[in-house]
């Protein structure tokens, strides 16, 4: 007898605490939307809101990145009691098909349901004078893009957490974001949405270092290559080389960031110029020559004999299309691009100096420019020590480095000596107050003046009488080096070492050669051609021949 109550009494507690879970279950979870309306709407609320974002400029004014307005519409299900008719009327109003509204609809406890974005204003209008129950009207404030595929690897784009991402959007995040407030409202049951004050404190305005007029005949040289020299990828970076502005990055192929989304190869967001490595192959000759100067190893005219091929172990270096040259100078060295040539200045200077020479330079560090995911190599097997390669080096092979590391060498070169930091935001503007970052020039000197003049005059020498003629810019001393180099299996992601057939094919330049107001590379991926002589030169002078008219460059006066 007294068993049995003890087990009633247990059979009691088990179904009160059954039925308590249960209605737990009911508010938490199956009605979870419908209460937290009911305790929205019976109590004041805080929502944390941040500022409109700031807005992107080229450094003429033009528009890089803005805000718009965004009207959408929205259901709340369980408010809908004409579901039938209020599906045909949306279906009328929005173009869109009953049977996917009514879809959305088949949650009745669902608060929010978007179902369209971007409204004209004929269909807002329409829907704010019907009033339809359960049916609202929102607006947000998207990022948009007016240029499009222009600059895209610049400016990046913000991503759906509202972040930044890649380019000046992911660099500057923090300072584009609006700082964050907590605004008061009050909301009744039916009024999801907080009305909260409109007081926002908006993110910095930032005006670039880009000129829109360069970069967008920069971007139309590329695609011009893309379609006579059936180019992979390439990049034109222009430089002032006396403070690091970027005046233009442009990238092929690039994306339009207002579809940012759509995009299923993730490879297109990264700009080449600074998130990849390649092997500048003879465009890196200078920097070895520039080393062997400053240290008094060599001179312009100082002279060895090639034979054309250089043994180094079980390795032999031949000169492109194995070509041979007999007596050769310094200078004529950087004229016909004479690999062992390079390999008797880098010799002369030693390896340790060259290693000196390439930290000066910069080559093992990343640059510090203000862009979202700059990266750098250490070139560790470089380091190693191992003779063969620091000889394959002192051309350009087997080291790795990024266009805009090569850039920063050739400016301390036009520049007199001085390391700059490149750097694209010219300004930044925040309630009225302006900031000009000031341009960084590290300490000393990378080669000394003497090294400066006698490398610019051998570059220039390169342009007038090497292989480097249709460099030149009629009424300028134009100073500049050409490269073309093997692209490693490695780079390939193939996962070998070696290298494949197909090259990377370069020019880099800079005018007026003794007093430099630009530095131009010009980078293509695998172009049909063999050398850059057929390809990268005829794009650099075009657009040189266009900056110096664009900008007003005087001529050299003692130009001949």
């Amino acid at each position: 007898m007294r068993n049995w109550k003890v087990n009633f009494i247990l059979i009691l507690i088990f179904l009160f605490g059954f039925g308590i879970i249960a209605r737990l279950a009911d508010i938490q979870i199956v009605k979870h939307g419908y209460y937290k309306a009911m305790a929205q709407g019976q109590q004041k609320v805080f929502q944390s809101t941040k500022g409109e974002r700031g807005r992107i400029f080229f450094t003429g004014g033009q528009i890089l990145a803005a805000n718009v307005k965004d009207r959408y519409v929205y259901l709340s299900p369980f408010e809908i009691k004409e579901k039938d008719q209020t599906a045909e009327a949306l279906s009328h109003i929005l173009g869109m098909e009953k049977d996917e509204i009514l879809g959305r609809m088949d949650n009745p406890e669902s608060l929010f349901e978007k179902i369209k974005t971007g409204l004209t204003d004929d269909q807002y209008n329409v829907l704010k004078e019907k009033q339809l129950p359960g049916v609202h009207l929102g607006e947000d404030i998207v990022r948009e893009y007016p240029q499009q595929f222009m600059a895209s690897h610049i400016v990046g784009f913000l991503g759906g957490e509202e972040r930044g991402q890649y380019g000046i959007e992911g660099y500057y995040d923090d300072k584009l974001q609006g700082r964050e407030s907590f605004n008061q409202g009050d909301s009744g049951l039916g009024r999801h949405f907080f009305e909260v004050d409109k007081e926002f404190n908006k993110g910095s305005d930032i005006f670039l270092t880009i000129d829109y007029n360069i970069q967008f005949m920069a971007e139309k040289l590329l695609e011009k290559a893309k379609d006579n020299l059936n180019i992979e990828s390439g990049q034109i970076i222009v430089a002032e080389p006396n403070t690091g502005k970027i005046m233009a990055l442009a990238s092929y192929p690039n994306f339009d960031p207002n579809n940012y989304s759509e995009i299923e190869d993730f490879d297109v967001f990264q700009d080449s110029s600074i998130q990849k490595l390649f092997e500048p192959g003879s465009v890196f000759k200078p920097i070895t020559m520039a080393g062997a100067l400053d240290q008094g190893k060599v001179t312009p005219e100082t002279s060895y004999y090639d034979t054309g091929m250089e043994e180094i172990g079980a390795y032999t270096i031949y000169n492109y299309g194995q070509r041979s040259y007999g007596h050769s100078t310094m200078t004529e060295v950087l004229e016909k691009s004479i690999n062992t040539g390079a390999i008797f200045a880098g010799r002369q200077l030693g390896d340790e100096k060259l290693l000196e020479y390439l930290t000066r330079f910069g080559f093992f560090k990343p640059t510090g420019i203000d862009l979202a995911g700059e990266i750098f190599s250490e070139n560790r097997e470089l380091k190693k020590g191992y003779r063969t390669n620091y000889v394959t080096a002192s051309y350009g092979q087997g080291i790795e480095i990024t266009p805009i590391q090569l850039v920063r060498a050739f400016c301390a070169i036009a520049n007199g000596g001085k390391l700059v930091r490149p750097y694209l935001a010219e300004k930044i503007v925040q309630n009225d107050q302006i900031i000009e970052p000031r341009p960084k020039v590290e300490k000393g000197q990378v080669i000394s003046d003497r090294t400066v003049n006698s490398l610019t005059a051998m570059l220039v020498s390169v342009v007038e009488n090497g292989f480097s003629k249709s460099a030149q810019v009629p009424g300028y001393y134009v100073a500049g080096k050409t490269g073309t180099a093997l692209i490693s299996l490695s780079s390939l992601n193939l996962g070998e070492t070696g290298y494949s057939e197909k090259t990377w094919q370069s020019f880099i330049g800079f005018a007026p050669a003794f007093d430099a107001k630009f530095v131009i590379l010009v980078k293509l991926d695998d172009p049909a051609t063999k050398t850059a002589e057929y390809s990268a030169i005829p794009i650099f002078q075009e657009l040189a021949i266009y900056i110096v008219n664009y900008l007003q460059i005087p001529p050299d006066p003692d130009y001949e």
